[in-house]
Protein backbone atom coordinates (compact mmCIF):
# COMPACT_ATOMS: atom_id res chain seq x y z
CA UNK A 1 0.00 0.00 0.00
CA UNK A 2 2.62 2.18 1.04
CA UNK A 3 4.75 1.54 -2.14
CA UNK A 4 1.66 2.77 -3.86
CA UNK A 5 0.83 5.51 -2.42
CA UNK A 6 4.67 6.80 -3.40
CA UNK A 7 4.16 5.62 -6.85
CA UNK A 8 1.09 7.70 -7.26
CA UNK A 9 2.95 11.06 -5.27
CA UNK A 10 6.16 10.18 -7.47
CA UNK A 11 3.66 10.65 -10.63
CA UNK A 12 2.05 13.63 -9.62
CA UNK A 13 5.40 15.15 -9.06
CA UNK A 14 6.13 14.07 -12.18
CA UNK A 15 3.15 15.57 -14.07
CA UNK A 16 3.93 19.32 -12.41
CA UNK A 17 7.31 18.89 -13.52
CA UNK A 18 6.20 18.48 -17.08
CA UNK A 19 3.72 21.23 -16.76
CA UNK A 20 6.35 23.59 -15.61
CA UNK A 21 8.41 22.51 -18.84
CA UNK A 22 5.55 22.95 -21.09
CA UNK A 23 5.42 26.65 -19.39
CA UNK A 24 8.99 27.74 -19.95
CA UNK A 25 8.23 25.51 -23.70
CA UNK A 26 5.59 28.43 -24.74
CA UNK A 27 7.48 31.31 -23.50
CA UNK A 28 5.43 31.48 -20.22
CA UNK A 29 8.48 30.53 -17.88
CA UNK A 30 6.97 31.75 -14.05
CA UNK A 31 10.43 31.99 -12.92
CA UNK A 32 11.55 34.49 -15.24
CA UNK A 33 8.60 37.46 -14.04
CA UNK A 34 10.86 39.56 -11.11
CA UNK A 35 7.79 41.47 -10.00
CA UNK A 36 3.97 41.76 -9.70
CA UNK A 37 2.28 45.36 -8.92
CA UNK A 38 -0.44 44.15 -6.35
CA UNK A 39 -2.90 46.97 -5.13
CA UNK A 40 -4.96 45.34 -2.35
CA UNK A 41 -5.26 42.16 -0.17
CA UNK A 42 -8.06 40.10 0.74
CA UNK A 43 -8.88 41.15 3.82
CA UNK A 44 -8.63 45.10 2.68
CA UNK A 45 -11.17 44.28 0.01
CA UNK A 46 -13.45 42.68 1.84
CA UNK A 47 -13.19 44.75 5.07
CA UNK A 48 -13.39 47.86 2.43
CA UNK A 49 -16.37 45.80 0.14
CA UNK A 50 -18.33 49.28 0.02
CA UNK A 51 -15.59 51.48 -1.43
CA UNK A 52 -14.01 48.86 -3.93
CA UNK A 53 -17.66 46.74 -5.59
CA UNK A 54 -17.16 47.60 -9.42
CA UNK A 55 -13.22 48.94 -8.87
CA UNK A 56 -10.73 46.89 -10.40
CA UNK A 57 -7.94 45.60 -8.31
CA UNK A 58 -4.72 43.26 -8.60
CA UNK A 59 -4.04 40.57 -5.95
CA UNK A 60 -1.70 37.95 -6.09
CA UNK A 61 -1.14 34.93 -3.42
CA UNK A 62 -0.88 30.91 -3.21
CA UNK A 63 -3.47 29.06 -4.68
CA UNK A 64 -5.19 26.79 -2.19
CA UNK A 65 -8.72 25.74 -4.02
CA UNK A 66 -9.97 25.44 -8.21
CA UNK A 67 -12.93 24.14 -9.13
CA UNK A 68 -13.68 24.02 -13.21
CA UNK A 69 -16.56 24.11 -14.40
CA UNK A 70 -16.41 23.82 -17.94
CA UNK A 71 -15.92 27.80 -19.46
CA UNK A 72 -16.12 29.28 -16.20
CA UNK A 73 -14.28 28.45 -12.59
CA UNK A 74 -13.55 29.03 -9.14
CA UNK A 75 -10.50 29.34 -6.95
CA UNK A 76 -9.21 30.46 -3.80
CA UNK A 77 -6.12 32.94 -3.25
CA UNK A 78 -4.56 33.39 0.03
CA UNK A 79 -2.13 35.90 1.25
CA UNK A 80 -0.80 37.41 4.53
CA UNK A 81 -3.97 38.57 5.26
CA UNK A 82 -6.31 35.65 4.40
CA UNK A 83 -7.82 34.37 1.36
CA UNK A 84 -10.47 35.58 -1.51
CA UNK A 85 -12.26 33.79 -4.22
CA UNK A 86 -11.65 34.65 -7.76
CA UNK A 87 -14.14 34.42 -10.72
CA UNK A 88 -12.01 33.11 -13.78
CA UNK A 89 -14.05 32.92 -17.17
CA UNK A 90 -12.75 32.08 -20.33
CA UNK A 91 -14.92 35.11 -22.33
CA UNK A 92 -13.27 37.71 -19.76
CA UNK A 93 -9.34 36.08 -19.52
CA UNK A 94 -9.02 34.52 -23.31
CA UNK A 95 -8.90 30.95 -24.56
CA UNK A 96 -5.19 30.50 -24.12
CA UNK A 97 -4.91 31.81 -20.61
CA UNK A 98 -8.33 30.10 -19.56
CA UNK A 99 -6.18 26.77 -21.08
CA UNK A 100 -3.37 27.45 -18.70
CA UNK A 101 -5.28 28.37 -15.56
CA UNK A 102 -7.33 25.16 -16.23
CA UNK A 103 -3.96 23.19 -15.52
CA UNK A 104 -2.42 25.32 -13.00
CA UNK A 105 -1.74 23.56 -9.48
CA UNK A 106 -3.36 24.06 -6.17
CA UNK A 107 0.16 25.46 -4.36
CA UNK A 108 0.80 27.89 -7.63
CA UNK A 109 1.37 31.14 -6.68
CA UNK A 110 -0.91 33.65 -9.28
CA UNK A 111 -1.30 37.38 -9.67
CA UNK A 112 -4.61 37.87 -10.60
CA UNK A 113 -6.54 41.00 -12.32
CA UNK A 114 -10.57 42.09 -11.50
CA UNK A 115 -13.51 44.05 -10.83
CA UNK A 116 -14.70 43.46 -6.81
CA UNK A 117 -18.20 41.92 -6.64
CA UNK A 118 -20.25 39.74 -4.33
CA UNK A 119 -21.45 36.45 -5.84
CA UNK A 120 -25.08 35.16 -5.68
CA UNK A 121 -24.18 33.08 -2.35
CA UNK A 122 -23.09 36.87 -1.12
CA UNK A 123 -19.16 35.89 -0.98
CA UNK A 124 -16.93 38.74 -2.04
CA UNK A 125 -15.15 37.88 -5.32
CA UNK A 126 -12.92 39.48 -7.78
CA UNK A 127 -14.06 38.61 -11.37
CA UNK A 128 -10.82 37.90 -13.10
CA UNK A 129 -9.83 39.84 -16.59
CA UNK A 130 -5.91 38.75 -16.19
CA UNK A 131 -4.40 35.41 -14.41
CA UNK A 132 -1.19 35.12 -14.65
CA UNK A 133 1.45 32.43 -13.12
CA UNK A 134 4.20 34.10 -10.91
CA UNK A 135 5.42 31.16 -9.39
CA UNK A 136 5.05 27.17 -10.20
CA UNK A 137 4.39 24.60 -7.07
CA UNK A 138 6.68 21.48 -7.90
CA UNK A 139 6.02 19.66 -4.68
CA UNK A 140 2.38 18.68 -3.58
CA UNK A 141 0.59 20.52 -0.28
CA UNK A 142 -0.77 18.56 2.48
CA UNK A 143 -4.45 17.37 1.93
CA UNK A 144 -6.58 20.44 2.89
CA UNK A 145 -8.84 19.10 5.95
CA UNK A 146 -6.32 17.43 7.46
CA UNK A 147 -4.03 20.07 6.86
CA UNK A 148 0.00 19.65 8.29
CA UNK A 149 -0.26 18.18 11.67
CA UNK A 150 2.52 16.03 12.53
CA UNK A 151 4.12 18.21 15.05
CA UNK A 152 7.70 17.33 14.11
CA UNK A 153 7.31 18.15 10.40
CA UNK A 154 5.42 21.04 11.52
CA UNK A 155 8.60 22.38 12.99
CA UNK A 156 11.03 21.66 10.27
CA UNK A 157 9.08 22.92 7.59
CA UNK A 158 7.51 25.80 8.74
CA UNK A 159 7.16 27.56 5.30
CA UNK A 160 4.46 24.67 4.96
CA UNK A 161 3.13 25.20 8.31
CA UNK A 162 2.20 28.91 7.90
CA UNK A 163 1.01 28.14 4.39
CA UNK A 164 -1.70 25.18 5.87
CA UNK A 165 -2.58 26.52 9.60
CA UNK A 166 -3.92 30.07 9.81
CA UNK A 167 -3.47 30.32 13.46
CA UNK A 168 0.21 29.67 13.24
CA UNK A 169 0.89 33.12 10.80
CA UNK A 170 -1.52 34.60 12.96
CA UNK A 171 0.76 33.76 16.06
CA UNK A 172 3.72 35.13 14.24
CA UNK A 173 2.11 38.17 13.68
CA UNK A 174 1.23 38.81 17.21
CA UNK A 175 4.71 38.32 18.17
CA UNK A 176 5.65 40.80 15.90
CA UNK A 177 3.33 42.66 16.87
CA UNK A 178 4.36 42.32 20.64
CA UNK A 179 8.00 43.16 20.36
CA UNK A 180 7.04 46.22 18.21
CA UNK A 181 4.70 47.39 21.51
CA UNK A 182 7.83 46.70 23.61
CA UNK A 183 9.85 48.70 21.87
CA UNK A 184 7.49 51.68 21.42
CA UNK A 185 6.58 51.51 25.38
CA UNK A 186 10.62 52.14 26.00
CA UNK A 187 11.34 54.65 23.62
CA UNK A 188 8.33 56.40 24.79
CA UNK A 189 9.99 55.64 28.50
CA UNK A 190 12.94 57.34 27.49
CA UNK A 191 14.99 54.26 26.58
CA UNK A 192 17.96 54.00 23.90
CA UNK A 193 17.91 50.73 21.78
CA UNK A 194 21.38 49.03 21.60
CA UNK A 195 23.47 46.04 20.64
CA UNK A 196 26.45 44.22 22.18
CA UNK A 197 28.62 41.51 21.02
CA UNK A 198 27.25 37.77 20.57
CA UNK A 199 30.97 36.15 20.39
CA UNK A 200 32.26 37.08 23.63
CA UNK A 201 35.62 35.36 25.49
CA UNK A 202 33.98 35.26 28.84
CA UNK A 203 30.11 34.81 28.75
CA UNK A 204 28.69 36.09 31.50
CA UNK A 205 25.49 37.10 33.09
CA UNK A 206 23.53 33.97 33.77
CA UNK A 207 23.95 30.81 35.35
CA UNK A 208 24.17 28.78 31.70
CA UNK A 209 26.85 26.48 30.21
CA UNK A 210 27.66 28.47 26.68
CA UNK A 211 28.17 26.86 23.62
CA UNK A 212 32.55 27.53 22.24
CA UNK A 213 33.53 28.20 19.09
CA UNK A 214 36.97 28.80 17.41
CA UNK A 215 37.91 32.11 15.79
CA UNK A 216 40.40 31.36 12.82
CA UNK A 217 41.68 34.72 12.33
CA UNK A 218 43.28 35.84 16.02
CA UNK A 219 43.06 31.52 17.02
CA UNK A 220 41.23 32.05 19.93
CA UNK A 221 37.88 30.60 21.81
CA UNK A 222 35.47 32.45 21.81
CA UNK A 223 31.69 31.76 23.06
CA UNK A 224 28.07 32.14 21.94
CA UNK A 225 27.01 35.21 25.05
CA UNK A 226 24.43 33.78 27.36
CA UNK A 227 23.10 36.74 28.98
CA UNK A 228 23.21 40.86 27.47
CA UNK A 229 24.04 42.02 30.99
CA UNK A 230 27.65 42.60 31.35
CA UNK A 231 27.72 45.16 28.11
CA UNK A 232 24.65 46.58 28.67
CA UNK A 233 26.20 47.93 32.24
CA UNK A 234 29.09 49.06 30.72
CA UNK A 235 27.23 51.61 28.96
CA UNK A 236 25.68 52.49 31.88
CA UNK A 237 29.10 52.83 33.13
CA UNK A 238 29.44 55.18 29.81
CA UNK A 239 26.60 57.46 30.61
CA UNK A 240 23.86 56.26 28.39
CA UNK A 241 21.45 55.84 31.78
CA UNK A 242 18.87 53.94 30.13
CA UNK A 243 19.32 50.90 27.22
CA UNK A 244 17.69 48.03 26.35
CA UNK A 245 18.65 45.11 23.40
CA UNK A 246 16.39 42.58 22.32
CA UNK A 247 18.40 39.99 21.12
CA UNK A 248 19.16 36.08 20.70
CA UNK A 249 21.33 34.09 23.29
CA UNK A 250 22.84 30.41 23.03
CA UNK A 251 22.45 28.40 26.26
CA UNK A 252 23.93 24.91 26.07
CA UNK A 253 21.00 23.30 27.66
CA UNK A 254 18.25 20.71 27.24
CA UNK A 255 15.17 21.00 25.20
CA UNK A 256 11.53 21.32 26.44
CA UNK A 257 8.48 22.78 26.35
CA UNK A 258 9.51 26.48 27.71
CA UNK A 259 13.31 26.13 26.63
CA UNK A 260 15.10 26.27 23.04
CA UNK A 261 18.84 26.67 23.09
CA UNK A 262 18.72 29.70 21.43
CA UNK A 263 15.98 32.22 22.41
CA UNK A 264 15.17 35.98 22.20
CA UNK A 265 15.81 38.29 25.60
CA UNK A 266 15.33 41.49 26.41
CA UNK A 267 17.23 42.98 29.04
CA UNK A 268 17.08 46.72 29.94
CA UNK A 269 19.31 49.09 32.39
CA UNK A 270 18.12 51.94 34.01
CA UNK A 271 20.40 54.19 35.93
CA UNK A 272 19.05 56.04 39.86
CA UNK A 273 16.76 52.90 40.29
CA UNK A 274 16.46 50.53 41.99
CA UNK A 275 14.41 46.64 41.65
CA UNK A 276 11.66 48.69 42.87
CA UNK A 277 11.57 50.76 39.96
CA UNK A 278 12.26 47.49 37.73
CA UNK A 279 8.61 46.19 39.39
CA UNK A 280 7.24 49.09 38.37
CA UNK A 281 8.26 49.10 34.76
CA UNK A 282 7.20 45.18 34.04
CA UNK A 283 3.76 45.88 35.99
CA UNK A 284 3.28 48.86 32.96
CA UNK A 285 4.99 47.41 30.46
CA UNK A 286 3.14 43.76 30.44
CA UNK A 287 -0.20 45.71 30.94
CA UNK A 288 0.91 48.19 27.72
CA UNK A 289 1.58 45.52 25.28
CA UNK A 290 -2.00 42.90 26.48
CA UNK A 291 -3.65 46.02 25.59
CA UNK A 292 -1.57 46.75 22.26
CA UNK A 293 -1.48 43.11 21.16
CA UNK A 294 -4.73 41.28 22.77
CA UNK A 295 -7.20 44.50 23.49
CA UNK A 296 -7.60 43.52 26.85
CA UNK A 297 -5.51 43.17 30.34
CA UNK A 298 -7.24 39.78 31.03
CA UNK A 299 -5.57 36.82 29.32
CA UNK A 300 -6.56 33.58 28.75
CA UNK A 301 -3.74 30.66 29.27
CA UNK A 302 -4.74 26.94 28.85
CA UNK A 303 -8.51 28.16 29.89
CA UNK A 304 -6.73 29.94 33.23
CA UNK A 305 -7.54 34.00 33.02
CA UNK A 306 -4.61 35.22 33.64
CA UNK A 307 -5.22 38.92 35.18
CA UNK A 308 -2.36 41.68 34.60
CA UNK A 309 -5.23 44.36 35.28
CA UNK A 310 -4.86 43.98 39.14
CA UNK A 311 -1.77 45.27 40.98
CA UNK A 312 0.59 42.16 40.64
CA UNK A 313 1.19 40.45 44.13
CA UNK A 314 4.94 40.68 45.69
CA UNK A 315 6.37 37.93 48.23
CA UNK A 316 9.63 36.89 49.21
CA UNK A 317 11.15 34.10 48.66
CA UNK A 318 11.35 32.90 51.89
CA UNK A 319 7.89 33.90 52.67
CA UNK A 320 6.94 31.78 49.46
CA UNK A 321 7.88 28.91 50.86
CA UNK A 322 6.68 29.30 54.32
CA UNK A 323 3.28 30.05 52.53
CA UNK A 324 3.69 26.59 50.75
CA UNK A 325 5.30 24.34 52.77
CA UNK A 326 4.93 25.83 56.32
CA UNK A 327 9.45 26.04 56.60
CA UNK A 328 10.60 29.36 57.72
CA UNK A 329 14.03 30.03 56.47
CA UNK A 330 14.43 32.86 58.53
CA UNK A 331 14.64 30.09 61.82
CA UNK A 332 17.51 28.56 59.51
CA UNK A 333 20.98 29.59 60.57
CA UNK A 334 23.18 27.24 58.59
CA UNK A 335 23.71 25.34 56.12
CA UNK A 336 23.76 21.98 58.14
CA UNK A 337 20.04 23.06 59.30
CA UNK A 338 19.03 23.83 55.65
CA UNK A 339 20.26 20.13 54.57
CA UNK A 340 18.51 18.28 57.11
CA UNK A 341 15.62 20.12 56.59
CA UNK A 342 15.93 19.28 52.50
CA UNK A 343 16.13 15.57 53.33
CA UNK A 344 13.02 15.77 55.81
CA UNK A 345 11.30 16.95 52.73
CA UNK A 346 12.63 14.52 50.02
CA UNK A 347 14.62 17.49 48.78
CA UNK A 348 17.98 16.47 46.40
CA UNK A 349 20.89 18.65 46.63
CA UNK A 350 24.58 18.78 46.01
CA UNK A 351 27.39 18.03 48.70
CA UNK A 352 29.20 21.61 47.74
CA UNK A 353 25.25 23.29 48.16
CA UNK A 354 25.34 26.05 50.28
CA UNK A 355 21.94 26.97 52.34
CA UNK A 356 20.78 29.40 49.83
CA UNK A 357 21.17 26.91 46.93
CA UNK A 358 18.70 25.06 49.07
CA UNK A 359 16.47 27.53 49.73
CA UNK A 360 15.72 27.91 45.62
CA UNK A 361 15.63 24.09 45.80
CA UNK A 362 12.55 24.18 47.92
CA UNK A 363 11.37 27.04 45.93
CA UNK A 364 11.85 25.48 43.19
CA UNK A 365 10.55 22.14 44.28
CA UNK A 366 7.26 23.45 46.09
CA UNK A 367 5.94 27.14 45.06
CA UNK A 368 6.72 27.87 41.31
CA UNK A 369 3.73 26.00 40.25
CA UNK A 370 1.42 27.63 42.45
CA UNK A 371 2.96 31.07 41.40
CA UNK A 372 -0.16 31.30 37.98
CA UNK A 373 -1.29 34.97 38.58
CA UNK A 374 1.61 37.64 37.90
CA UNK A 375 3.88 37.96 41.02
CA UNK A 376 6.75 39.18 41.80
CA UNK A 377 9.39 36.91 44.22
CA UNK A 378 11.68 38.78 45.65
CA UNK A 379 15.02 38.67 47.77
CA UNK A 380 16.89 35.79 47.10
CA UNK A 381 19.42 34.30 48.91
CA UNK A 382 23.38 35.65 48.12
CA UNK A 383 24.43 32.53 46.41
CA UNK A 384 22.27 32.45 43.73
CA UNK A 385 23.25 36.21 42.49
CA UNK A 386 26.76 36.92 42.05
CA UNK A 387 25.98 40.41 40.53
CA UNK A 388 23.31 41.75 42.87
CA UNK A 389 23.53 44.43 45.81
CA UNK A 390 22.85 43.09 49.00
CA UNK A 391 19.80 44.07 51.12
CA UNK A 392 22.00 46.52 53.68
CA UNK A 393 19.39 44.40 56.48
CA UNK A 394 20.07 41.16 55.86
CA UNK A 395 23.27 40.45 54.24
CA UNK A 396 22.54 36.80 53.09
CA UNK A 397 20.05 38.02 50.86
CA UNK A 398 20.30 40.84 47.21
CA UNK A 399 17.32 42.89 46.03
CA UNK A 400 16.38 40.56 43.28
CA UNK A 401 13.22 39.57 41.66
CA UNK A 402 11.76 36.96 39.59
CA UNK A 403 8.90 37.30 37.71
CA UNK A 404 5.92 34.58 37.22
CA UNK A 405 3.03 34.00 35.57
CA UNK A 406 1.35 30.58 34.87
CA UNK A 407 4.30 29.33 37.30
CA UNK A 408 6.89 30.20 34.74
CA UNK A 409 9.94 32.50 35.41
CA UNK A 410 9.20 35.30 32.94
CA UNK A 411 11.79 37.69 33.87
CA UNK A 412 15.24 38.43 36.33
CA UNK A 413 15.57 41.82 37.89
CA UNK A 414 18.41 43.36 40.32
CA UNK A 415 19.09 46.39 42.04
CA UNK A 416 22.79 45.68 40.20
CA UNK A 417 25.63 45.34 41.80
CA UNK A 418 27.71 48.24 41.50
CA UNK A 419 30.50 48.13 44.47
CA UNK A 420 33.93 46.31 42.38
CA UNK A 421 35.37 45.42 45.90
CA UNK A 422 32.41 42.85 46.46
CA UNK A 423 31.74 42.50 42.67
CA UNK A 424 35.15 41.22 42.84
CA UNK A 425 34.75 39.02 46.08
CA UNK A 426 31.63 37.28 44.18
CA UNK A 427 33.24 36.49 41.19
CA UNK A 428 35.94 34.58 43.63
CA UNK A 429 32.95 32.49 45.27
CA UNK A 430 31.69 31.98 41.60
CA UNK A 431 35.44 30.51 40.70
CA UNK A 432 35.46 28.08 43.52
CA UNK A 433 31.77 26.95 42.91
CA UNK A 434 32.75 26.53 38.95
CA UNK A 435 36.33 24.27 40.70
CA UNK A 436 33.25 22.49 42.83
CA UNK A 437 31.72 21.22 39.68
CA UNK A 438 29.53 24.26 38.86
CA UNK A 439 29.09 24.35 35.02
CA UNK A 440 27.08 26.84 35.03
CA UNK A 441 28.89 29.41 37.37
CA UNK A 442 30.49 32.75 36.48
CA UNK A 443 33.79 33.79 35.61
CA UNK A 444 35.97 36.80 36.59
CA UNK A 445 35.45 39.16 33.66
CA UNK A 446 38.44 41.74 34.48
CA UNK A 447 37.27 44.09 31.82
CA UNK A 448 33.80 44.38 33.93
CA UNK A 449 35.27 45.01 37.09
CA UNK A 450 37.42 47.53 35.28
CA UNK A 451 33.97 49.88 34.34
CA UNK A 452 32.86 49.42 37.82
CA UNK A 453 36.21 50.67 39.14
CA UNK A 454 35.28 53.57 36.70
CA UNK A 455 32.09 53.93 38.99
CA UNK A 456 28.32 52.92 37.79
CA UNK A 457 25.64 54.33 39.02
CA UNK A 458 23.09 53.02 41.50
CA UNK A 459 21.04 50.89 38.68
CA UNK A 460 17.95 48.82 38.18
CA UNK A 461 18.03 45.62 35.65
CA UNK A 462 16.07 43.10 33.86
CA UNK A 463 15.53 40.47 31.39
CA UNK A 464 12.31 39.30 29.94
CA UNK A 465 12.22 35.94 28.27
CA UNK A 466 10.52 37.47 25.13
CA UNK A 467 9.36 33.87 23.88
CA UNK A 468 7.65 32.89 26.81
CA UNK A 469 5.83 36.27 27.16
CA UNK A 470 4.74 35.39 23.20
CA UNK A 471 3.54 31.95 24.59
CA UNK A 472 1.55 33.43 27.41
CA UNK A 473 -0.13 36.07 25.15
CA UNK A 474 -0.79 33.92 21.99
CA UNK A 475 -1.95 31.09 24.28
CA UNK A 476 0.98 28.72 22.96
CA UNK A 477 1.74 25.58 25.13
CA UNK A 478 4.98 25.24 23.63
CA UNK A 479 8.36 27.20 22.97
CA UNK A 480 8.66 26.07 19.52
CA UNK A 481 5.08 27.19 18.85
CA UNK A 482 6.39 30.32 19.52
CA UNK A 483 9.81 30.35 17.43
CA UNK A 484 9.84 30.23 13.55
CA UNK A 485 12.22 28.17 13.32
CA UNK A 486 13.20 26.22 16.71
CA UNK A 487 16.32 23.98 17.11
CA UNK A 488 15.34 20.53 15.80
CA UNK A 489 17.92 17.51 16.01
CA UNK A 490 19.27 16.29 12.74
CA UNK A 491 17.68 13.98 10.25
CA UNK A 492 20.48 12.70 9.46
CA UNK A 493 21.66 11.63 12.72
Amino acid sequence: MAGQQNQDVNQLLKVRREKLQELQANGKDPFQITKYEVTHHSLEIKDQFGQLEGKEVTIAGRMMFKRVMGKASFCNLQDLHGSIQAYVARDDIGEDSYKDFKKYDVGDILGIKGIVFKTKTGEISVHASEVVILSKSLQILPEKYHGLTDTDLRYRQRYVDLIMNADVKETFRKRSKIISSIRRYLDGQGFMEVETPMLVSNAGGAAARPFETHFNALNEDLKMRISLELYLKRLIVGGLERVYEIGRVFRNEGLDTRHNPEFTLMELYQAYTDYYGMMDLTENLYRYVAKEVAGTEVLTYAGQAIDLSKPFERITMVEAIKKYTGVDFHNVATTEEAKKLADEHHVEYEDRHKKGDIVSLFFEQFVEEHLIQPTFVMDYPIELSPLTKKKPDNPEYVERFEFFINGWEMANAYSELNDPVDQKERFAEQEKAFAAGDEEANHTDEDFLNALSIGMPPTGGIGFGIDRMVMIMTDSSAIRDVILFPTMKSLEK
